[in-house]
């Protein structure tokens, strides 16, 4: 997977592109959520326009209305979840971001707990080849690492971990076909 990487002086913003496969699933939860949505909004139209009563609709508009809300819901959380990390050589801290429309959660960390970044391989098994190469900042035992991308290849990997590495003057470890670490 291609990721998009900006440096802009002292700044360096890793996102990681929207999940194609999320924005195809997020279509019935949108489409169906809308439907009801729609049908909640005809409906309190003609009670306003004299044609039913209000009183007698309250409960299915209600009713209706709550579960075109449960549905729509987790339709805008697929379509519009991202998450990228930006790295601040200058404050020295490494901000994850994980943004879900206009709602942005940040965790903000210490560039100095980080020692190395990670090249491992996720979905390899004895018979089939890795699916995937993860990069990831990591640091002593203990530290828990931060994802920023994930490749198709392992010379992609590589690439992207040497130059990150050589802007955060950290080595680049390629950890690819070994065991992990018992703990």
């Amino acid at each position: 997977m291609a990721d998009a990487m900006t440096v802009d002086g002292n700044l360096i913003r890793v996102e990681w592109p929207g999940q194609w496969i999320a924005r195809i699933l997020s279509v019935p939860f949108l489409a169906a959520g809308s439907y009801l949505l729609w049908n909640v909004a005809l409906g309190v139209r003609n009670d306003l326009a004299g044609f039913g009563r209000l009183a007698d609709d309250l409960v299915p508009i209600l009713v209706f209305s709550g579960i075109g809300l449960v549905i729509v819901i987790p339709g805008l959380w697929l379509a519009t979840y991202r998450y990228f990390v930006e790295l601040n050589k200058m404050m020295s801290e490494v901000v994850v971001i994980r943004a879900c429309g206009p709602l942005r959660v940040r965790s903000r960390r210490k560039l100095t707990e980080f020692s190395f970044l990670s090249v491992t391989d996720q979905g390899a098994t004895d018979e089939d080849p890795p699916s995937t190469f993860d990069v990831a900042l990591c640091g002593k035992r203990g530290t828990e690492p931060v994802a920023l991308s994930s490749f198709n290849t392992r010379d992609e990997a590589n690439a992207f971990a040497q130059e990150i590495g050589r802007a955060l003057k950290l080595p680049a470890r390629d950890y690819v076909g070994t065991e992990p670490d018992a703990d």
